[in-house]
């Protein structure tokens, strides 16, 4: 793709949590921006798995557990369990 089309908002992620071992080589406090257009570098079990929750948020959707513009995920990989906290940042 020749860049992502800057639609909805900005996207931070940075993981606060690694129990074990991230497959991808993530480290606690790594910091990138991703959106439904680009994965920024996670792998495809965690991209695939949190995409329900990143598409709703970067369109500026909500659940009733969500409060305020950042929510946590957690990996699917139980053994290697990875926590990511999303920030939703309105574009300049």
């Amino acid at each position: 793709m020749a860049g992502a089309p800057g639609v909805g908002y900005k996207i931070v992620a940075t993981v606060t949590g690694l129990k074990g071992r991230c497959n991808a080589g993530h480290q606690v406090g790594d910091s990138f921006e991703i959106s439904c257009y680009d994965t920024g570098g996670l792998c495809g079990w965690l991209y695939h798995d949190i995409f329900p929750h990143l598409s709703a948020f970067q369109f500026g959707g909500k659940f009733p557990w969500w409060e305020g513009d950042s929510i946590e995920l957690e990996c699917p990989d139980r053994y290697n369990l990875l926590t990511l906290k999303l920030e939703r940042v309105t574009r300049e």
